[in-house]
């Protein structure tokens, strides 16, 4: 769902008519604006699901879920903060809205038997969550790190454009260096 309002967004659609929401800072994009509006409430609502089934899950697929609500609570509210690409923003929309949700209401609806803590099914969806949980991590440290790598690379610009040296004049005949 979330998934879809930035597709949407990317290609054209415009929430609101372009109207920002209020409250949120002026200049930040609409769509932006709304998707992480979107993405808040698809966190809650698969925390709030992880909560509500907390005597069908084991301890296993129940610990694993709070892992990556511990890990991508704290990531979507930095990237409304600090910002991050599309392509990093439509991941984590997609494991909040579809990877993580969609395989979880499938395993509800399995048979008690199914959902046992040794069962073929839960560490086949165990297995999953191991899968998810290094990508949020790897997605975590690419977000993170790309606000370091943009200000280290504004650092050389400022760098290279306002290097003293490369505006003293030569001793030989006031020439400029070549």
């Amino acid at each position: 769902m979330v998934a879809s309002r930035i597709f949407g967004s990317l290609f054209g659609g415009t929430p609101r008519g372009g109207i920002p929401e209020p409250g949120v800072p002026a200049g930040a994009p609409a769509a932006a604006q709304d998707d992480d509006s979107l993405l808040a409430a698809a966190l809650d609502q698969l925390l709030a699901t992880v909560r509500g089934s907390g005597d069908r899950l084991p301890g296993i697929i129940s610990s694993q879920l709070r892992q990556l609500d511990d890990l991508l609570h704290p990531l979507a509210d930095y990237i409304k903060s600090q910002g991050a690409s599309t392509e990093q923003r439509v991941l984590l929309a997609a494991m909040v809205g579809d990877y993580i949700s969609t395989p979880l209401n499938t395993y509800l609806l399995t048979g008690q038997a199914d959902r046992q803590e040794d069962s073929r099914t839960t560490r086949l969806f165990a297995g999953q969550l191991a899968v998810l949980h290094s990508t949020a991590l790897d997605l975590d440290h690419q977000v993170r790190s790309g606000a370091i790598t943009e200000l280290s690379t504004h650092a050389r610009f400022l760098q290279d454009k306002f290097n003293t040296t490369a505006l003293t004049l030569r001793d030989e005949g006031n020439r400029w260096p070549s």
